[in-house]
């Protein structure tokens, strides 16, 4: 919608009344700052402004996880869940196995250009976490009973242990299991994607 006013503000103030919208769903151009003119108003110019409904982040999200699965030769469906800024898309199909790719890293990837998608269309502040056959939670579930296996290993031999190259989430993992333990440190080493979490004994 464009709106011509007196001023900028009272242009945005009767957009959003016709549009029915809040300031933050929409997007905002200033067309024309306008002009108050001189003496009767000789000159004076309106200001002119074009109002845009924001994308919907679930519906982009959806649109471009569409093609990119479709492109795969994948056929699947979505149940997307909003939390604060956090969106949750769960992946369902046939095949899922090949979404998910060696050690997550296909999903992973997907996870990553979909952020990326978002912020292109404006919501940079969305976190999108892509999963797909409670992938997450079970891959969750193995780092920590290895982080687990790990500092005992270290405990008892006190000698460090270098773990295979990870993503940043399973270093994360990993991290976050040991940081309370007295007798354990952990850090990560190298570059992506041969970076890798080390477990030394303190």
């Amino acid at each position: 919608m464009e709106r011509q006013a007196k001023t900028v503000a009272d242009a945005k103030a009767e957009a959003l009344k016709i549009m029915e919208v809040t300031e933050d769903q929409v997007i905002i151009t200033v067309l024309d700052e306008g002009a108050k003119g001189g003496l009767f108003g000789i000159g004076s110019r309106p200001a002119k402004i074009r109002v845009e409904m924001k994308p919907d982040p679930i519906q982009t999200v959806k649109n471009f996880l569409r093609e990119v699965t479709l492109a795969m030769g994948l056929s699947v469906d979505f149940e997307a869940n909003q939390k604060d800024k956090h969106l949750y898309i769960n992946i369902k199909g046939e095949n899922m196995g090949i979404l998910i790719g060696k050690r997550g890293q296909t999903i992973d990837a997907l996870q990553y250009i979909t952020n990326l998608a978002v912020g292109r269309h404006g919501d940079t502040q969305m976190n999108i976490v892509i999963d797909t056959e409670n992938y997450r939670k079970r891959r969750r579930d193995t780092l920590e009973a290895l982080a687990r296996s790990i500092s005992r290993k270290v405990k008892e031999t006190k000698q460090s242990v270098k773990l295979e190259p990870m993503t940043r989430f399973e270093r994360h993992v990993i991290h976050t299991m040991l940081q309370y333990d007295k007798q354990i440190r952990t850090y990560s080493e190298g570059n992506e994607p041969y970076r890798h979490v080390v477990v030394t004994h303190k």
